[in-house]
């Protein structure tokens, strides 16, 4: 079996080595190629030259890894990244949370987290350790502190979670189904939802309706 293909991605040489010969150790992956920041990963990374995993400091002069993630994003969109940084940055996290970033690793993590980590985004999985997943449930709680719905917006999401149609909810609220569709597009863009089945999550998961 070959093994699995990774780029490392950092400005600190020392630091880099010390990951690439650890890596190395790990049987089942191999170092592809290093980079010291995002410019010199853009010139190596190409559709013959592509790895499957790209471990990315977040913090690296000329191009960041906020910015060097979306890049990899936006033209390479299977290639999967977990991130490696110093610290529990809380609005970094989220950033590239958003992005999409399948993991995120701090540098002082053990080997055995290190292989961890790879085993799971290499399986298509995604790695967080538990201080992501605190910022991630503290930033829900806010936004749903934040967020302020009127009575008859509170109506059509109650509504929402019943079969009726758009129409028939309609009717029900005695109001135009042109008024409806203003409410649902109202509530997609003030709880960043995008379908029915979301604004019935969204109602069940805030005890606004029951299964």
């Amino acid at each position: 079996m070959e093994p699995i293909q990774i780029a490392l991605v950092d400005d600190h040489r020392l630091f880099r080595s010390g990951i690439a010969s650890l890596i190395n150790k790990f049987s089942q992956y191999k170092i592809l190629f290093e980079a010291a920041d995002g410019d010199e990963l853009m010139q190596k990374l190409t559709p013959k030259l592509k790895p499957h995993i790209v471990l990315l400091d977040i913090n690296m002069p000329k191009m960041d890894g906020i910015a060097t993630a979306r890049w990899i994003r936006s033209n390479y969109p299977d290639v999967h990244i977990i991130i490696l940084s110093m610290f529990e940055d809380a609005e970094k996290v989220l950033a590239m949370v958003k992005i999409g970033v399948k993991g995120y690793l701090l540098k002082d993590a053990e080997p055995e987290e290190f292989e961890q980590a790879l085993d799971k985004v290499s399986n298509n999985e995604t790695y967080y350790p538990t201080f992501v997943t605190r910022h991630l449930i503290n930033n829900f709680n806010k936004q749903t502190e934040a967020i302020k719905l009127n009575t008859r917006e509170l109506e059509f999401l109650k509504l929402s979670g019943t079969e009726l149609t758009y129409k028939e909810i309609a009717d029900q609220m005695c109001i135009s189904v042109r008024t409806v569709d203003g409410y649902r597009d109202q509530l997609f863009e003030k709880l960043q939802i995008k379908s029915r089945v979301g604004l019935v999550l969204y109602a069940i998961k805030n005890n606004l309706i029951e299964l």
